[in-house]
């Protein structure tokens, strides 16, 4: 069992900066891959990055690439999405998850998520 907590959504202005956490618990947590997704009003689920157990594999989708990247700490548990150069339409609840074996985009593929944390750009 692994459980996510995410952190750090907010309020921010477009050109702005936040910079996602997510918090697993679970003893064997270095051995998941991790995805950040986000689904905003009215809109299907959609992925935004993803790492791989050992931090070595990164891909970003092509509407973040260059402004986002994901990282991750394995001592800490924990899963970072640095986010730049923000804009209206990154608006959105964000999700982390988690999943055992290799990195995939597609969601329904991830066994455990996070709550889900609000971020919202103004213009």
């Amino acid at each position: 069992q692994v459980q996510l907590v995410e952190s750090g959504g907010g309020l921010v202005q477009a050109g702005g900066s936040l910079r996602l956490s997510c918090a697993a618990s679970g003893r064997t947590y270095s051995s998941y891959a991790m995805g950040w997704f986000r689904q905003a009003p009215g809109k299907e689920r959609e992925f935004v990055a993803y790492i791989s157990w050992g931090g070595g594999s990164t891909r970003h989708a092509e509407s973040v690439k260059g402004r986002f990247t994901i990282s991750r700490d394995n001592a800490k548990n924990t899963v970072y999405l640095q986010m730049n150069n923000l804009k209206p339409e990154d608006t959105a609840v964000y999700y982390c998850a988690a999943k055992l074996g290799t990195t995939t985009d597609h969601p329904g593929e991830y066994t455990y998520w996070g709550q889900g944390t609000q971020v919202t750009v103004s213009s």
